[in-house]
């Protein structure tokens, strides 16, 4: 690759940004940041010290440059620098850190890389490379570098503190404790250790515990803008979305990056949307279409952005899935009024995940639906929808973003019985089939996600805490729950002597317009929010939801807006789960009295 190469920001006006299928995150730790103040002043000696006097005054621009984060500045002062001496390591790992600044991810790395080895005894230089490794996701190769700067300053509290996260996020929590506490051991007043062991905290639930370790963490240092942000999330958890707001709010006014502002922002759009401020909490959502996201994803669609308010009457729209699949099918809630906006004369283009597509088709049948694709492009997700003319599309959007228009208040959503249509012939083939499942109501069981990424195992109880539903006498229970669930169902055979029936000739996962035929020949399905869910509700079938204090989609009610079929279970508080699992199971013994079987 070019040194020209190197600077230049890798997109076209094609190129639009979206996020990825992951909500802001519970709590972040503090990994540092390129180009801050302290390893600038470092460099800046160090260049005091070189010999190669040609190169100094552009390395000193770069550095005056990144001190004002002028960072497409700082880095075309370091390609300046190199051009005279490529073998310059100060000058590649200034480069390396105005690119990670300025969002350009894939070449950063690249010139951190070029910068560690020319520089092998400049140790910041392995922890800045592992921060941005971590950062895009690359956890295992981010672990070594932090053991490479540990190993090399072990006196550094923010080695430790950033190795300890890395190990956390790898799926050892008590060896990322120990590494912590012995670090503090060392260096009690170092704000970062009290930091990061509260985000295990708030992942494991034990919310109060992660507010004492960022409250001081706030005490030693008030400047410290992400464990403010942090207390935000666990007054969240407690269900407190006001006092939330307050704290993220507070931590906004911190000295924060941008990256980390716009994590805030879309943090705070879940506290807006969970009081019910739905106008200023979609507009804050637009927060996951930023650039600063390592992991965001492009969109290659080269037509013009929809904005809220534009006029579309008679126009042609293409509306792009975005997010997770649930999330796909949540925001579909939207489509039939924008299908309205559009008039007889206009055209909606729906693209969504290929498994939705024959659903969709049915259910908007004034529209034309096809699939979108996700690659991988220098690094990031790129998305598409290549079996559509985009040429003849007027506007386009993120089907998101359509809520800062046509959802701004609740009384924006409609009763309806379900915005999907499931095959009629198929849900009365599976109206068929489940009358040989065992006798009683027959009950869809939803218990768990399909990752774990940012900790979303948090929103799921453990399957052993489902025994007061299971044991509920007189309902027939089936399997709804895709992915490899065959523990969970031995379990419930032998520890609460329940046979989960799982249905013939389907794949759960793959087969989803038939999942939803499924669903809606149900008498009832009920469990956790995950795409399986989203597909039962959209479709109309009875849906009874667990859902956890502060959860954005109920949007600050005790119901679901989204489907106004839904009944809503709400632990007290994240990880409590033995009171709403014996509230349901007393709410299924009394439907087990009154249902009928499918008709």
């Amino acid at each position: 690759m070019s040194r020209q190469a190197m600077i230049n920001a890798t997109s076209t006006r094609a190129i639009q940004n979206s996020a990825t299928p992951t909500p802001p995150k519970m709590a972040i730790g503090d990994m540092g940041q390129a180009a801050n103040k302290d390893a600038l002043a470092t460099l800046n000696e160090a260049i005091n010290e070189l010999k190669a006097l040609a190169v100094q005054p552009f390395l000193k621009r770069a550095i005056e440059a990144l001190n004002r984060e002028d960072f497409v500045g700082g880095g075309k002062w370091a390609v300046k620098a190199l051009e005279r001496d490529e073998k310059n390591g100060v000058g590649w790992y200034l480069l390396a850190m105005a690119r990670e600044r300025a969002g350009d991810f894939p070449n950063s790395i690249k010139a951190y890389e070029v910068a560690l080895q020319l520089l092998p005894d400049h140790a910041e230089v392995s922890n800045d490379l592992g921060r941005l490794a971590y950062r895009m996701g690359m956890h295992e190769q981010a672990e070594k570098l932090f053991c490479h700067y540990v190993d090399h300053a072990p006196e550094r509290p923010e080695g430790v503190n950033n190795l300890a996260t890395v190990v956390r996020d790898r799926g050892r929590p008590d060896e990322a404790i120990e590494l912590l506490k012995q670090a503090l051991g060392i260096n009690p007043e170092a704000h970062m250790l009290w930091n990061t062991p509260g985000t295990i905290m708030i992942e494991r639930s034990e919310l109060e515990t992660a507010q004492i370790f960022f409250t001081e963490a706030t005490r030693l240092a008030p400047a410290f803008g992400k464990a403010r942000y942090n207390l935000s999330q666990v007054k969240l958890g407690l269900g407190d979305p006001a006092g939330a707001l307050e704290d993220c709010d507070e931590a906004m006014k911190r000295v924060i990056t941008a990256d980390d502002r716009e994590m805030m922002r879309l943090a705070r759009s879940s506290f807006q949307l969970a009081m019910s401020r739905l106008g200023e909490g979609w507009d804050d959502y637009e927060a996951r279409l930023s650039p600063q996201f390592a992991d965001v994803t492009n969109f290659f669609i080269d037509r013009p952005r929809w904005s809220p308010g534009d006029d579309v009457a008679g126009k042609t729209l293409l509306v792009v899935g975005e997010q997770g699949l649930g999330d796909e099918i949540l925001f579909a809630n939207v489509l039939p009024d924008v299908i309205e906006k559009l008039g007889p004369e206009g055209k909606l283009r729906i693209a969504v995940e290929p498994r939705l597509v024959s659903l969709f088709q049915r259910s908007f049948p004034e529209a034309e639906v096809t699939w979108h694709t996700t690659h991988v492009w220098a690094t990031r997700p790129l998305r598409a929808a290549p079996n559509t003319d985009h040429a003849t599309a007027d506007l386009w959007t993120p089907m998101g973003s359509l809520m800062r228009e046509f959802r701004r208040s609740l009384e924006a959503f409609p009763d309806h019985k379900g915005y999907l249509k499931p095959d009629p012939k198929r849900v009365a083939h599976w109206r068929r089939v489940l009358k040989t499942a065992p006798a009683g109501p027959k009950v869809g069981l939803l218990w768990k996600s399909a990752t774990n990424k940012d900790g979303r195992q948090r929103y799921f109880s453990p399957f052993s805490q489902w025994a007061p539903v299971l044991k509920t006498p007189g309902i027939s229970f089936i399997n709804l729950q895709y992915g490899d669930c065959s523990a969970e169902l031995a379990q419930a055979r032998e520890e609460f002597g329940v046979d989960i029936w799982t249905p013939p000739g389907i794949d759960l996962k793959k087969d989803l317009d038939d999942v939803a035929a499924l669903c809606a020949a149900m008498d009832l399905v009920l469990g956790f929010a995950n795409a399986s869910f989203n597909l039962a509700a959209s479709s109309g079938a009875p849906v009874w939801l667990i859902s956890t204090p502060g959860s954005w989609p109920r949007l600050g009610t005790d119901h679901y807006p989204w489907y106004p079929q839904a009944k809503v279970f709400v632990t007290p508080s994240y990880g409590d789960w033995d009171g709403v699992m014996a509230m349901m199971g007393a709410a299924l013994a009394d439907f087990a009295g009154g249902a009928a079987s499918p008709a």
